[in-house]
């Protein structure tokens, strides 16, 4: 399956997003396809052994819509100094169209630059460059084509295009609705200044014809409503263009048809022009479509400004002289150079230097991360104090940054569970509208003995007031805003479904090391029973002071061995060092644990190496998962793990019960040692607790959920950690496999259950819960596996996660209320429901109109409400 995402122009509403989904879906092929009508793009999965792209975008174009294809090539504006005449124009051109991979070159003597269009994985901008200069000219500042920008810029244009639109459409419509209601407003005592000679009773033809040509203008800027309504109407997929389209239409023809009744002597016919109507409709539309686009572009300012992180160029190390390029010409391996001030450019691991960097952008955390050589950097960041040199290893789109974009752009494109009725419903919206307008009208006209005017009031107000963006806007816009707000505080969610399912958590379920507490343990005791050996060191200096090792457990053969020593003429010292058994038992457990890439092994290895302990070659090691190691030294069988091994073994661990006992009850970890089937002791080892812990653990039981612990760990250690942070409910002494089960045993009481963790081992547990969450510090496989990602180690941002989950629900359940309540009460007032039962007033298509254009805005600022999001803690 492949995944794309495809920019959409020419959607309107939720009509033409459901248009879209159904005409992709039913290409053979197709796994998945949904349009999010806020960010107006197509999110499509699909098999591309069985389905080219092409025709994914072939089938969109005949439905009426224009996928915008990304270019391939870079275009840049390359100002240049130096050229004096037309001949140096020519030469500035061939030298760089001769480049292999240049499309095309402009040069302009007038602005002294060049235009270039190039693919950058065939020639780099420096070679551009480079190639002006040998030619004899000076190239200045580079000025670049951002993709991003230029969305950005087109988007502007757009908002800036339909408040000129409403501008002019104002100008007209205003007067035009002055002209018609002051005489309105007269018959009812109220006198505004009015021109004589535009009376309606005295002059009605120059009142039609002025009319007329003040509706004409706001027609024309108004046109896209009319060319897109009538060609979706054409190919029986009405949208809401074609609602606007019909009700202007009938209103302006049904004028026409009493202005020519006017010349042919029917004065009266005055009384029954609405060319204002339709006026004032387009311009209502026009100013709403505005907000609604400003209010659009608000929902995605969180993108935006992740996109806009990144910087524009880097300052690379070549030969040792420090050059600065576009970002997209660094490659991996590059030395790149950042000084103070200067945000990183991509992706690597510090070489030389030492600063802090400023991390928040990406993490959330506030405070300054300290990085010398070794360091790992990201782009985005922003060095603060010193100057760093690193090496360049993740560049465009496999940086951190990017991949975070990519998570909250996917996210964007998903879809919520919750939104499924208002897709069904928005599917077929338009034509209903259109039937109930048409069944309301004729049924009014016979009702009202054949009053065409009235008829038709009803018809434009139903088709007017209708409004199915709101239906469409309802639930993308709440996402964007989330997922966006979600992305600023660290916490990066994969999709709707993810932010819906995230409110119903009742139970979470928290691995221990790693994530409770900070996977880093520490010995803290080591107890030895008569069976440990004492041991001596025997260090051998010879003439050529190479020295060897020897480590002999049993003190009766060392003299032998010493003796022999002595009478080789080539030894000139000899050192013997005596060690305590707890000392000889931490040196031959580290030295069998230091092929375990488990924690609570390499914390036994670093003690060790703390204590100067040497360790010891190997003969054999194998890693039995989920109960410890076995090894073999020297001849000897070395045994450890827990107590499930050691009762596998028969190992019996009597001599050392109680203080087993004691150091479980004290929350460490006893990890049993038996050499050669005989338990030779403990060691014991704690792991230090998160200090965000059990805040964390506390914020989620007032909000009333359950909070579990699973661990290797035996009970009695697994329940002290719990009543140091307060868990509920402690699931002890699981393997890693049988993690799965303990979720899907939560999950069969009927819990909606959340599970977190940051290992591998986590990551088949991460997807079956209802809800994986990834930490950020922990291995790709479970960031990979799980729905949401904290990006800090931080886990508070658990509470905040589901706190935001809620928000964005209980925001969508608002936008879909109002947006059904709008239409359900609005559609049968105008068609006339309330003068049918009560005899009440009858809707004008104008308040229609205005209704209909606000109930978008209000819906997409009920959506902005989230950006004000703050976690309560």
């Amino acid at each position: 399956m492949e995944h794309q995402v495809l920019s959409i122009r020419g959607m309107t509403c939720a009509a033409c997003a459901q248009r879209i989904e159904k005409v992709v879906r039913r290409l053979s092929g197709i796994h998945e396809a949904n349009v999010n009508l806020a960010s107006e793009k197509l999110f499509v999965e699909y098999d591309s052994t069985e389905l080219p792209l092409s025709t994914i975008k072939a089938a969109v174009a005949k439905s009426g819509f224009e996928v915008v294809e990304k270019a391939s090539s870079n275009t840049v504006t390359i100002p240049i100094g130096g050229m004096t005449c037309a001949a140096c124009v020519q030469r500035v051109e061939k030298v760089i169209q001769r480049l292999e991979g240049v499309e095309s070159a402009s040069v302009n003597l007038a602005t002294e630059k060049a235009m270039v269009t190039y693919h950058p994985e065939h020639v780099r901008l420096t070679a551009i460059r480079e190639a002006i200069e040998k030619a004899g000219y000076q190239v200045l500042e580079i000025n670049k084509v951002d993709a991003a920008d230029e969305d950005r810029a087109r988007k502007q244009r757009e908002i800036r295009t339909l408040w000129t639109k409403f501008i002019v459409s104002a100008a007209f419509s205003l007067p035009l609705l002055y002209i018609a209601m002051v005489p309105m407003l007269m018959q009812y005592g109220i006198w505004l200044p009015y021109p004589s000679g535009l009376d309606p009773m005295n002059y009605p033809l120059v009142y039609a014809l002025l009319e007329l040509a003040l509706v004409i203008p706001v027609i024309g800027v108004g046109y896209r409503f009319y060319t897109v309504g009538f060609k979706a109407l054409a190919r029986l997929s009405p949208n809401m263009d074609s609602l606007i389209a019909i009700g202007t239409s009938a209103a302006v023809l049904y004028s026409l048809y009493n202005t020519w009744q006017i010349t042919q002597g029917d004065f009266m016919a005055v009384e029954s022009l609405y060319f204002e109507t339709a006026g004032v409709i387009i311009t209502l539309i026009l100013l709403g479509k505005s907000l609604e686009a400003v209010s659009k572009g608000k929902t995605s300012e969180a993108i935006k400004k992740l996109m806009g992180l990144a910087p524009k160029t880097a300052i690379i190390l070549q030969e040792g002289v420090e050059r600065e390029i576009p970002v997209e010409e660094v490659e991996i391996g590059d030395i790149v150079v950042v000084k103070p001030g200067a945000n990183i450019p991509v992706d690597g691991t510090v070489v030389e230097g030492h600063t802090s960097l400023d991390e928040s952008m990406l993490t959330g955390e506030s405070m300054p991360v300290d990085k010398q050589a070794d360091s790992p950097v990201y782009a985005a960041t922003i060095n603060t104090t010193g100057t760093i040199q690193f090496r360049a290893e993740r560049i465009g789109a496999d940086t951190a940054l990017a991949h975070i974009i990519k998570l909250v752009e996917d996210a964007q494109g998903s879809k919520a569970p919750i939104a499924a009725l208002a897709d069904r419903v928005s599917g077929v919206f338009v034509p209903v509208v259109c039937l109930i307008a048409l069944v309301a009208g004729i049924a009014w006209f016979f009702g009202t003995g054949g009053d065409l005017q009235f008829a038709l009031t009803i018809f434009i107000s139903v088709l007017v007031i209708a409004c199915p963006c709101a239906l469409g806007l309802a639930t993308p816009t709440a996402i964007m805003v989330g997922t966006g707000k979600g992305a600023e505080n660290g916490i990066l969610i994969k999709g709707g479904e993810a932010l819906e399912t995230a409110h119903q958590i009742q139970t979470i379920v928290f691995d221990k090391t790693g994530t409770i507490t900070e996977g880093k343990p520490r010995v803290t005791d080591v107890l030895t029973t008569e069976a440990a050996p004492a041991a001596t060191n025997i260090v051998i200096r010879e003439d050529s002071s190479e020295a060897s090792e020897a480590l002999v457990l049993e003190d009766a053969s060392m003299g032998i061995d010493v003796l022999r020593v002595e009478d080789e003429p080539r030894v000139t010292d000899i050192e013997i060092t005596g060690l305590s058994p707890a000392d000889t038992l931490l040196q031959i457990t580290a030295s069998a644990e230091k092929g375990s890439e488990h924690p609570l092994g390499q914390a036994i290895v670093a003690q060790a190496q703390e204590k100067g302990l040497k360790l010891l070659k190997l003969d054999g090691f194998n890693s039995l998962t989920g109960r410890g190691i076995e090894a073999q030294i020297d001849g000897r069988n070395i045994l450890a793990g827990n107590r499930t091994l050691m009762d596998e073994r028969g190992v019996s661990l009597a001599t050392l019960e109680a203080e087993s006992d004691r150091l479980a009850g004290e929350g460490k970890t006893p990890m049993y040692i038996a050499l050669d089937g005989t338990l030779a002791g403990i060691v014991a080892v704690a792991d230090v607790m998160k200090a965000s812990s059990r805040e964390a653990v506390a914020s989620l039981h007032r909000m009333g959920i359950e909070v579990a612990m699973i661990t290797g760990d035996n009970k009695k250690t697994a329940a002290a950690i719990a009543r140091q942070v307060g868990i509920d409910r402690v699931l002890a002494e699981v393997l890693p496999q049988d993690k799965v089960g303990e979720v899907k045993k939560l999950q069969g009481e009927g819990r909606k259950t959340a599970m977190v963790g940051d290992g591998i081992n986590d990551a088949p547990a991460l997807a079956q819960a209802d809800i994986g969450i990834a930490i950020g510090s922990g291995t790709d496989v479970a960031m990979e596996s799980a729905d949401i990602v904290l990006m800090r180690s931080d886990l508070r941002d658990v509470p905040t996660a589901i706190q935001l989950s809620k928000r964005v629900i209980r925001n969508i359940k608002q936008n879909l209320f109002w947006a059904f309540g709008y239409n359900v009460v609005g559609i049968p007032i105008a068609a006339g429901m309330l003068y049918l039962l009560w005899g009440g007033p009858l809707l004008n298509p104008i308040f229609a109109a205005a209704a209909m254009s606000f109930s978008s805005v209000s819906v997409l600022t009920n959506a902005l409400r989230l950006k004000r999001f703050k976690p309560t803690r």
